[in-house]
């Protein structure tokens, strides 16, 4: 009996590796390498969402740990994208990913530019940010990346204006 559990336990660890390394990799094949943006879905045509770019920022250091991706290549996907969000346009016009350091729910991948008349998210920044500060909280080495990482996702979760979303 003992045996068979063990041989379960087993076949349970084994599917769900299985299972968190093809998360991983959803992450890996649908995030644009210029701009870390992330698909919200496997759809034709479908745009990047800010709340997948928040989970693809936090699965990275879990992938660091369980061998999925070398810390090297997570701290570059990590500084793409932190990057991409601290040099995107803020305001309302139509070209704009963000206003107030809130973002568009859904944009353009490549461009970076809101998709579809989406609306300024609360909900889908937070989790944008809390990927960042996922990243920022992992990433404490002392060398140039992580601390660039430390730094960008400090200025990101500042710049959100809370007080003008309460209007």
């Amino acid at each position: 009996m003992a045996s068979t559990s063990r041989s379960h336990e087993k076949e349970e660890s084994e599917v769900l590796d299985e299972l968190q390394h093809d998360a991983f990799k959803y992450f890996l094949d649908k995030t644009n390498p210029q701009t870390g943006l992330v698909l919200d879905s496997t759809w034709n045509d479908s745009p990047s969402s800010i709340a997948a770019v928040g989970f693809g920022l936090a699965i990275l250091p879990v992938s660091v740990e369980r061998g999925f991706i070398s810390r090297d290549a997570a701290v570059e996907r990590t500084l793409t994208t932190l990057r991409f969000f601290a040099n995107s346009h803020q305001g309302p016009e139509p070209d704009g990913t963000g206003y107030q350091g809130f973002y568009y729910h859904f944009l353009d991948q490549v461009s970076g530019q809101r998709s579809w008349e989406s609306e300024l998210s609360t909900i889908d920044t937070t989790i944008l940010i809390s990927g960042m500060l996922v990243a920022a909280q992992y990433f404490e080495r002392d060398d140039p990346g992580e601390h660039e990482i430390r730094e960008l996702a400090d200025q990101l979760y500042r710049r959100v204006n809370w007080n003008w979303a309460q209007d």
